[in-house]
C-alpha cells in the first residue's frame, strides 16, 4: 500500500488527469463513455486515452466496453482506500482532529428528523427536466420536502411542451421560471440535504461545493428538448420524461429518511438513478 498511495497521488498531481477523475466521482456509480468525456473536458480522443490509462494503471478507475463503446467508472474500492490511508495516516486515530473536515460548519449537524428536507434538482437549462422534478415532489410530499430546481445555463423560459405536460397532470404553472445555480449559492442560500443533476452535461460541469453532508447523485436522463419531429411526437417524449421522473421520486419519497445512515442513504439515492435508469 506504501508504493501504491504514493503511485495514485502522483496521478492525481497532473491537472487535467485530476480534471478527469472528479468528472467520474461526480457520476458515480455510472459509466461514462469516452466520448462524453473527451466533449466535457475538451480532449483529444489520443489525449483522453493516455489520461484514462494512466488512472487505470493507478487503480483509480475501471474500462468497460459496451459494443463499439469504452465507458470509463471509478473504482470506488481503491479510492476509499486511498482516502482511508491517508486520513487513518494524518490522524493516528485521534478522530477530532479529522472530524472537522467534513463538518466544519456546523450543518452536518442538523438532525434528518422532525424537519422539511431542502431539495435541488439540477439540469442545464431549467426548461424542463428539472422543472419537472420540482414539481412533480412538490407534489407527492409538501409536507416533507421544500423542493428548487436550476440550471447551469437556464434558458430566458420554460419549454411549452413541459408547461403544457404540466398543466395536464394538474401542477400551478404561474409561478414557474428557470432559474440560475447560482441563485442557491451563498449566505443567504438554503442549506440542502440532496441534490440531484438529471441531465449528464450538468453532471459533467464543475457545481458548487454543498454546504452540510448533503447527499447527491445523478438521475441522468434524455432530454425531451433535443427530440426532432412532429409536434405529438415531442409531445410524447415529454410525457415519457415527467413518468420517468415521477416514477424515480416516487422510490426516492418512499425511503425511510430517517432510520437510514448517511451511507446507506446515499447507496439508495444513487440506486433509484440506476433502477430507473434511462439510457442515453
Amino acid at each position: 500500500m506504501k508504493n501504491v498511495i504514493p503511485n495514485r497521488l502522483s496521478t492525481l498531481g497532473h491537472p487535467q488527469r485530476l480534471a478527469l477523475f472528479r468528472l467520474l466521482m461526480r457520476r458515480y456509480p455510472d459509466r461514462v463513455p469516452a466520448t462524453e468525456l473527451a466533449q466535457a473536458l475538451g480532449l483529444k480522443p489520443n489525449t483522453l486515452s493516455t489520461y484514462v490509462n494512466a488512472l487505470m494503471q493507478a487503480g483509480l478507475i475501471t474500462q468497460e466496453r459496451a459494443g463499439t463503446s469504452l465507458r470509463y467508472a471509478i473504482d470506488m474500492e481503491a479510492t476509499r482506500a486511498t482516502f482511508d490511508y491517508l486520513l487513518l495516516d494524518c490522524c493516528r486515530g485521534r478522530p477530532e482532529i479529522c472530524a472537522p473536515l467534513f463538518n466544519s460548519d456546523g450543518a452536518g449537524d442538523r438532525p434528518m428528523t422532525d424537519r422539511k428536507y431542502n431539495v435541488l434538482f439540477i439540469c442545464t437549462g431549467n426548461s424542463a427536466r428539472s422543472i419537472f422534478a420540482e414539481c412533480i415532489l412538490r407534489e407527492l410530499a409538501p409536507d416533507r420536502f421544500e423542493v428548487y430546481s436550476a440550471g447551469t445555463k437556464p434558458r430566458s423560459e420554460l419549454n411549452p411542451f413541459a408547461l403544457e405536460v404540466l398543466a395536464q397532470k394538474g401542477h400551478d404553472v404561474a409561478s414557474l421560471r428557470s432559474k440560475n445555480i447560482s441563485e442557491f449559492v451563498g449566505d443567504d442560500a438554503p442549506i440542502f440535504d440532496f441534490v440531484f443533476t438529471v441531465c449528464n452535461q450538468a453532471a459533467n460541469e464543475e457545481c458548487p461545493a454543498w454546504s452540510g453532508q448533503t447527499v447527491s447523485a445523478h438521475w441522468g436522463m434524455l432530454d425531451p428538448v433535443s427530440v426532432e419531429g412532429s409536434d405529438a411526437e415531442k409531445s410524447l417524449a415529454f410525457q415519457q420524461t415527467y413518468g420517468a421522473l415521477r416514477n424515480r421520486l416516487i422510490a426516492f419519497t418512499a425511503l425511510p429518511l430517517k432510520s437510514l445512515d448517511q451511507m446507506s442513504l446515499q447507496k439508495a439515492v444513487d440506486g433509484i438513478g440506476q433502477t430507473h435508469e434511462e439510457r442515453t
